[in-house]
């Protein structure tokens, strides 16, 4: 099976995806981690001001198979949480490169960002 893996966005082998502006760090998970999951029941994440480290675990997704930590891609601060998810926690699997998107992050080291891997690099680690 095929998932899309858009190449404007940066990844980790944990399979979480990010894409980033001037500002900040966008994060979610890929489609091929919300297809592992399955039905997406319930999304813990942090509040805006929390500090996240790379590497580090920033909350949970917990689906009808499984729960699974989620993994920051940089050091920073939340500056933005996608609260829809909380009502909506299904957003993960039916748009997870869109709006089922779950945080931003402002990061304290821009260049981790470039540590992360490109779209072919996961797309190797998954197929």
């Amino acid at each position: 099976m095929s998932f899309d893996v858009p190449a404007d966005r940066r990844y980790l082998e944990s399979h979480e995806w990010t894409t980033t502006d001037d500002d900040s760090v966008r994060v979610g998970i890929t489609a091929f981690a919300q297809d592992e999951l399955g039905d997406v029941v319930f999304v813990e994440l942090p509040a805006e001001g929390d500090e996240v480290t790379k590497d580090g675990e920033f909350g949970v997704v917990e689906s009808i198979k499984a729960v699974s930590d989620l993994v920051s891609p940089v050091s920073g601060t939340v500056v933005a949480v996608n609260e829809v998810l909380f009502d909506r926690p299904e957003l993960v699997n039916e748009d997870p490169y869109g709006d089922g998107w779950m945080l931003e992050v402002e990061p304290s080291d821009p260049e981790e960002f470039d540590d992360l891997l490109a779209a072919d690099e996961y797309r190797e680690q998954i197929e």
